[in-house]
């Protein structure tokens, strides 16, 4: 599919998304679904991210909860880009432990950040806070990663479906794959001029795209 065409088409997906407001479940199984219809690697490669990130999911559910709500793994190419917040660094460390289990991973890139009880509290979704109308310093990444997803989808030479990024606490990561060293300079600048942003932190590879 020609690059304006994938443009044009995420470009309508991502207006209807927002159309959501806040319906965030929905959201991202919609885009994350429709991102994978037009990724520059083969089927089998995002099934295996796929069943990488959903086991980390249930293993870190099953450990606690509250990891399920807290920590995101986003995967690459069996590389885990591992975001989100936690209490303390014995619980950092102890899902490092468990995602290390999955032998299929290649690298792990653990930035998870610590933070104090009271805010993690407050990045909890308001059904799982104790003051749910206060509002969640997760409403600001969340507004943050959209207007990226904006940025990048309306992007010239930018293949949007090759990334996969998370804002945590106004950092912003980011983990794919880059045609050119060309087009991830262009995308790490419209990320750090994203209003919101503090720093960017890239953990993208520079693959070109095989020819025939």
């Amino acid at each position: 599919m020609p690059a304006h065409t994938i443009h044009g088409f995420f470009g309508l997906l991502l207006v209807a998304l927002l159309a959501l407001g806040g319906c965030t479940t929905a959201t991202t199984v919609v885009w994350e679904t429709a991102k994978k219809l037009h990724e520059d690697r083969s089927t089998d490669a995002q099934f295996t991210d796929t069943k990488i990130s959903a086991g980390l999911m249930t293993t870190l559910a099953e450990k606690d909860v509250g990891l399920f709500l807290d920590v995101n793994a986003d995967v690459w190419d069996t590389r885990v880009l591992l975001t989100g917040t936690v209490t303390d660094a014995v619980m950092r460390q102890e899902v490092l432990r468990q995602v290390r289990s999955d032998k299929r991973i290649q690298k792990i890139y653990n930035e998870i950040q610590i933070v104090s009880k009271a805010e993690q509290e407050q990045r909890r979704p308001p059904t799982q806070r104790h003051n749910a109308a206060e509002a969640s310093p997760v409403a600001s990444d969340f507004w943050i990663e959209t207007k990226v997803a904006a940025k990048l989808v309306a992007a010239k030479d930018v293949t949007s479906v090759n990334y996969r990024w998370r804002s945590v606490r106004k950092t912003l990561y980011v983990i794919g794959r880059a045609h050119s060293r060309q087009e991830l300079v262009q995308v790490l600048t419209l990320m750090r001029s994203t209003e919101g942003v503090a720093r960017v932190k890239s953990f993208v590879e520079i693959k070109p795209t095989p020819i025939g």
